[in-house]
């Protein structure tokens, strides 16, 4: 690029690690089932387009699929209305023109053979070396004829398959699933997705761990008391209702979502930054997850839940859960994790929180404060903003030895590079490009969650009513006893 000075401006360091990125990712024809879905609507295309127009993906072309009727033109329209409402102002006039050459349309309904002549198609455009990513934005009923459908058009080689949740309803139906799965493709080429995972918080919390000395000596049973992972939601089941009411909290969001973040806390140090061993390592804590009693959880259901649309009127769907589990290995052995989510609750957060241990002893007089806001912690907010806060305890200036709560707190809005930040599936379709499964599921994990989950699937407590707007019903204050859960917060984020 010439400046108007004449001199030349060389491309810098965030451009040059763009470049170097597209390089080394080959061309590929991205296959998007389910392409006018509500996912793909909201997410997926908009994602790729602004992957497109950051040059941070390799050279692609789209093939839109479902059972919708369309042409490259109308699909085109859709997914133009869907980056203008999604990603309002990611791309100009001549960038949405460029990236709608990329985008073209087969319907489900025309076969294998319309399909495999699509994908054809559009590797001409792209040249011998490309490879195949096939999107399986679509029902868990409809994944496995997904797949079915891939293999009668010839289209597993130099491909890899997405899969969304669930990953099967318990251990008999996982098992089963990733037995048909693997008939077709190998587990190499499976990258289950956890959009939780994707984001830029969680592998924060790899950095904080591995890449600083303060921390690593303290992560462990003799100095920390217990961990919270706190995600309620303020949204209702809008378009969900007969998902969640064959599903609940429980499947939605502690299989796929909540033990998967447990696994990034407890995991121990891998061998290398590398997608291998860290899997490898997440598979060791969900084998050292204690089965889980259903004693140590409370299942809750909002008021009104059962006068929704297509919800049975004596339902036993749990639309909140609360629960301890362990992990039983030298590192975590009797520290509790406390889970919570639920729908219809006062915040929409996303929450880690690591309790330290309080000092074994008080050298401050009585009403100095010390304890009286709980112990140290420290806090990653997993939302878009991706924040970090520790908690301590100081002096507060003046006479005497009073001391209140203080707190370190950083968020990646602060960094000059926030621009760079990927949204969690825009992160997670690139790496599936690239091959890196670290921020994905195996189907041995999957298994092992599964496993550990049945004592509580065979035998659920009842469910405890509580009201829209609250934290859930008043038993998860037992459960987390004598400690104290960390939403809401006593002091906003700065």
């Amino acid at each position: 690029m010439v400046r108007n000075d004449d001199t030349i401006a060389y491309p810098g360091p965030a451009s040059r690690a763009k470049r170097a990125l597209q390089e080394s990712t080959s061309p590929h024809v991205i296959v998007l089932f389910g392409a006018t879905g509500d996912l793909a609507r909201r997410k997926l295309l908009p994602g790729l387009a602004k992957l497109v127009v950051n040059e941070l993906a390799p050279e692609m072309q789209i093939v839109g699929s479902s059972l919708d009727e369309h042409d490259d033109e109308s699909f085109r329209a859709f997914a133009k209305a869907s980056v203008e409402q999604f990603a309002p102002g990611a791309m100009t006039g001549d960038e949405w023109e460029e990236f709608a050459k990329r985008l073209h349309y087969v319907s489900s309904g025309a076969g294998p053979d319309a399909l495999a002549a699509s994908v054809a198609e559009a590797e001409e455009r792209l040249g011998p070396e490309s490879r195949r990513l096939h999107y399986l934005s679509v029902p868990p009923n409809a994944a496995l004829k997904v797949i079915q459908m891939l293999a009668a058009a010839h289209l597993v080689a130099r491909s890899r398959v997405v899969m969304e949740k669930p990953f099967g309803t318990d251990l008999d139906s996982a098992v089963e699933l990733n037995a048909q799965i693997h008939e077709t493709f190998s587990e190499e080429q499976i990258f289950r997705i956890d959009h939780f995972l994707g984001k830029e918080a969680v592998q924060n919390i790899l950095a904080f761990r591995f890449a600083n000395g303060l921390f690593e000596p303290i992560w462990n049973r003799n100095f920390i008391d217990h961990v919270q992972i706190d995600i309620p939601e303020t949204l209702g089941l809008d378009d969900r209702v007969e998902f969640y009411e064959a599903t609940g909290a429980y499947k939605d969001m502690v299989v796929t979502h909540l033990l998967q973040v447990l696994a990034f806390v407890a995991i121990e140090p891998p061998t290398a930054l590398e997608p291998r061993a860290i899997i490898d390592e997440k598979k060791k804590v969900f084998r050292s997850l204690l089965p889980i009693d259903p004693a140590h959880v409370v299942r809750g259901q909002y008021a009104g839940y059962r006068d929704e649309p297509g919800v049975a009127p004596d339902s036993d769907t749990e639309t909140f859960i609360a629960l301890k589990v362990g992990v039983d290995n030298w590192r975590w052995a009797g520290v509790p994790f406390y889970l919570r989510t639920g729908k219809r609750m006062a915040e929409g957060l996303r929450v880690v929180s690591i309790a330290f241990k309080e000092a074994p002893r008080s050298m401050f007089p009585a009403g100095s404060g010390v304890g009286s806001q709980g112990p140290d912690h420290l806090t990653f907010d997993l939302a878009d903003a991706s924040k970090l806060s520790l908690s301590f305890y100081g002096k507060r200036p003046g006479p005497g030895m009073r001391m209140e709560k203080l707190s370190m707190q950083f968020a990646t809005d602060e960094l000059a590079e926030a621009e760079d930040v990927l949204e969690a599936y825009e992160r997670l379709i690139l790496d599936a490009m690239r091959g890196d499964r670290t921020l994905f599921t195996s189907a041995e994990g999957i298994e092992s969650l599964w496993e550990r989950s049945m004592p509580l699937l065979e035998n659920p407590p009842e469910v405890k009513l509580y009201q829209p707007g609250t934290w859930g019903p008043n038993a998860i204050h037992q459960l987390i006893a004598p400690n104290a859960w960390r939403l809401p917060f006593e002091r906003p984020w700065r």
